[in-house]
């Protein structure tokens, strides 16, 4: 069995679902949960998976860009009229559903982890990922009775 560790982060962020045939295709927003799960058969040389503040380093930027910004499917009429009004909008090639936001968070960390780049923190320390360890899940709280999921077990 795994050891597993989990990191979790707060955005506020909007979106629209082009394709929902109710309320969801206008614009609203939610407070979201985003819990990343890290996984490793053995420890590193600190008894960790992993620092948690790797985790951070590494996610940081990716969403950032997710808070407090409209998230749209590329190919929405709107995009335009929505860019005109906010430069804070991110553009995905499908509805940006909750299950899209988890596994576009799923394959940048899987991404960031095969690189293997070192980190430095604002204090100018660095942190890598240990050999080994993988993204498990990663899960997307839209409200607070409901979350979506990715992996890819």
């Amino acid at each position: 069995m795994p050891y597993r560790v989990c990191k979790a982060f707060e955005v506020e962020s909007g979106h629209m679902l082009s394709k929902h045939p109710d309320r969801c295709r206008y614009p609203h927003g939610h407070s979201r949960r985003i819990e990343i799960v890290l996984a490793a058969d053995t420890l590193d040389a600190h008894d960790m998976v992993c620092d948690f503040k790797a985790i951070k380093l590494a996610v940081a930027g990716h969403l950032d860009r997710l808070d407090h910004a409209m998230a749209l499917n590329a190919a929405d009429p709107a995009l335009d009229a929505i860019r005109a009004v906010s430069e804070r909008v991110v553009t995905f090639d499908a509805d940006p559903t909750t299950e899209i936001l988890a596994r576009d968070v799923y394959e940048f960390l899987e991404a960031r982890l095969a690189a293997r780049e070192p980190m430095t923190d604002h204090a100018g320390n660095t942190y890598r990922f240990p050999p080994g360890v993988r993204v498990e899940r990663v899960r997307v709280g839209e409200t607070s009775t409901s979350w979506a999921e990715f992996s890819r077990a």
